[in-house]
């Protein structure tokens, strides 16, 4: 049972707490963990591809392949972040967005909270039919679908909130085939 929390540490809207847990035998152990603000992000799937970003992560000093995903604003619903990051970091302007999964990608370390859409429809920005980069320099590419297993293999996809969703996504277009 939990009986406490302690803010250890913040900055820039994450938090490093301590939770004080009773065990079921009566002894209190302190867990350390990572609040985070609540992200949305989308699966974009047209024409047999996904669009994915080519992004590189200080912490693990590592390249992937990642879905777009961030930070859900304060007054904003998930869907509407999920466009917003979309267009933002690809330069795609995503058509109707609907629920695919809501994950929390780090439960025994992280509160983290992540909605995640579907968009089968997308239209270039500006930016895309210019040429610019998208945000942040990072390079946005339509994958094939089926390459995305291969990549999960040869961790070239690494986030957890990427591969549960885009596995989810597969496993949803595999049941809709058989169904047929």
């Amino acid at each position: 049972m939990r009986r406490s929390e302690r803010l250890l540490y913040a900055a820039d809207g994450l938090d490093l707490r301590v939770v004080d847990v009773e065990l079921a035998d009566g002894e209190h152990v302190e867990r350390p963990f990572v609040r985070t603000p609540r992200a949305a992000g989308a699966v974009v799937f047209h024409n047999g591809r996904v669009l994915l970003l080519w992004r590189h992560r200080v912490i693990t000093d590592t390249w992937g392949w990642e879905i777009p995903l961030g930070e859900i604003g304060r007054d904003e619903t998930p869907e509407s972040a999920a466009a917003r990051h979309v267009e933002a970091q690809t330069g795609w302007r995503p058509g109707e967005l609907v629920p695919l999964i809501r994950i929390h990608p780090a439960g025994d370390v992280a509160d983290c909270d992540h909605e995640i859409f579907l968009a089968h429809q997308v239209s270039p920005t500006a930016a895309q039919e210019s040429g610019e980069p998208a945000e942040g320099g990072e390079l946005a590419q339509w994958l094939p679908i089926l390459r995305i297993q291969r990549l999960i293999s040869e961790q070239a996809i690494t986030s957890a909130t990427t591969s549960a969703a885009l596995l989810h996504f597969l496993a949803d277009l595999l049941q809709a085939r058989a169904a047929h």
